[in-house]
């Protein structure tokens, strides 16, 4: 499998990269405020360009910061733009072009990568007079978009993904289809590397108490119980604020990377701090992304039985969205517990792998409609008709029927359990898509026959005669 490619988006403070980032990733995790500067730190995120996966990254503004922090987030922007595969120009229509744009299109000439400008704020504005403006920085064609109105995106991520470099412009893993990969995520210290080394017998990757230790994703192939696994150990998550180095903030690209590559992913969470935020919010990139999903309790001997208790009650409360996936406890520093943790893998597997048959699928859908029907919307219900399955890896059902988009969040996420239940799908998320039926009779007209022509004429004047008596 290829790597997944990565866009950066810069440019001047406020310009409106942060609401870019959340319009492209269909999430609100970027801080959006009109006044410059709310980015410091990178925030990272996954998209579906035209059907092509990235991982998206939004920097802070560009421009002569005189402070310590302005000073150090730049550098951090700086560093972004030479690890992406595509830049994203952004500059402010309302504004015009300032001198920082062209410092910025001067810094972007040197790295020499493609780049997609883009003139954002373009709403109740004349198009062709901003693009106009814009096209004095000499970066291409610029594309007039409104982010924060979503005007114009669909057009932008069509170009978007036609920039991306080729899938064979990137270099393998080495994972076959035959070996699944098993990435291994998780907070920084919570016991990756040792899991890594545990299961393979040796000191493939440095563990230390040292948070951060590792930054590259370590492969390797492991076979255990019959199981044959490329293991793929990733640097630590952090908390956005919590990380300063350069190196780190990659990391976190390539961790996400890795998410994408592999089938499964095991979420690593530290039994003696219990479920965090981040365990929570990896958790559901691994949901996005459709792959396999395991969490995993390490450190269980450091903990007593109580506290034991009290962390399985805590998991189901805050991965209750992921009450699907199965939960492991082990100690990776003594090795107890790695016996239940490849069971659980390869059961993962083989649940992700079945060849779901159309006929079976169709059966669990009506059975799931006769046991609750669908409500109506506005006057009328949605209507399903059968199902068949549209991929592994993510596991996607895809369902045909009449007014599907009518089919409300809570029914969707009702039928995916239903299926998840139906085939014993553990660990999987199952990704629904819906299709509405071609109507044979659109836009054909239903002709009279002269007789009925007739008909209708003595009618219409019986109408009129008696509305003239009236």
């Amino acid at each position: 499998m290829t790597k997944v490619p990565v866009v950066a988006i810069v440019g001047r403070p406020n310009v409106g990269k942060s609401t870019l980032f959340n319009a492209l990733t269909r999430r609100r995790d970027a801080l959006v405020a009109d006044l410059p500067g709310v980015t410091r730190d990178r925030i990272y995120g996954r998209a579906l360009l035209a059907g092509r996966p990235a991982v998206i990254i939004d920097t802070g503004g560009l421009d002569k910061a005189m402070d310590r922090v302005g000073q150090g987030a730049q550098g951090q922007t700086r560093l972004a733009m030479e690890e992406a595969d595509l830049l994203v120009l952004v500059t402010d229509a309302r504004a015009g072009v300032l001198p920082a744009d062209h410092d910025i299109v001067v810094e972007l000439r040197r790295l020499d990568k493609p780049v997609v400008h883009v003139v954002n704020k373009t709403d109740g504005l004349d198009r062709d007079v901003a693009l106009a403006e814009a096209s004095e920085l000499g970066v291409g064609e610029a594309r007039a978009i409104s982010a924060s109105h979503r005007q114009g995106l669909a057009g932008l991520e069509e170009a978007l993904a036609q920039a991306l470099p080729e899938a064979g412009d990137h270099e393998q893993t080495g994972q076959t289809p035959e070996v699944p990969g098993l990435a291994l995520v998780g907070r920084p210290n919570v016991g990756k590397s040792t899991l890594l080394n545990r299961l393979l017998g040796e000191e493939r990757a440095l563990a230390t108490p040292v948070p951060g230790t590792t930054r590259d994703p370590i492969h390797a192939i492991v076979e255990r119980d019959g199981l044959r696994l490329e293991l793929i150990d990733t640097a630590g998550i952090r908390r956005r604020r919590g990380s300063h180095q350069g190196v780190e903030r990659f990391s976190t690209i390539k961790s996400l990377q890795a998410i994408e590559q592999a089938q499964l992913v095991c979420v690593i969470c530290d039994g003696t701090e219990g479920v965090t935020d981040q365990d929570a919010r990896l958790v559901g990139h691994v949901i996005e992304a459709g792959r396999g999903l395991l969490v995993v309790l390490n450190k269980w001997d450091g903990i007593d039985e109580e506290r034991r208790r009290q962390l399985l009650s805590e998991v189901s409360e805050r991965l209750d969205f992921a009450r699907f996936a199965p939960v492991v406890v082990i100690s990776a520093l003594h090795g107890s517990g790695l016996g239940e943790l490849t069971d659980a893998v390869e059961h993962v597997h083989r649940a992700g792998s079945k060849s779901l048959a159309t006929g079976a699928l169709t059966r669990v859908l009506r059975d799931a409609v006769d046991a609750h029907p669908l409500p109506a919307a506005a006057g009328r219900a949605p209507k399903l008709r059968y199902a068949h399955a549209g991929g592994q890896f993510p596991t996607r059902i895809i369902i045909h029927g009449n007014r599907t988009s009518h089919v409300a969040d809570s029914y969707r996420r009702y039928l995916a359990n239903r299926f998840r239940a139906a085939f014993d799908l553990v660990g999987i998320p199952v990704h629904l898509v819906f299709r509405d039926s071609d109507n044979p009779y659109a836009g054909r007209r239903n002709r009279l026959t002269p007789r009925q022509m007739q008909k209708r004429r003595r009618l219409r004047k019986f109408d009129l005669k008696r509305t003239k008596r009236r």
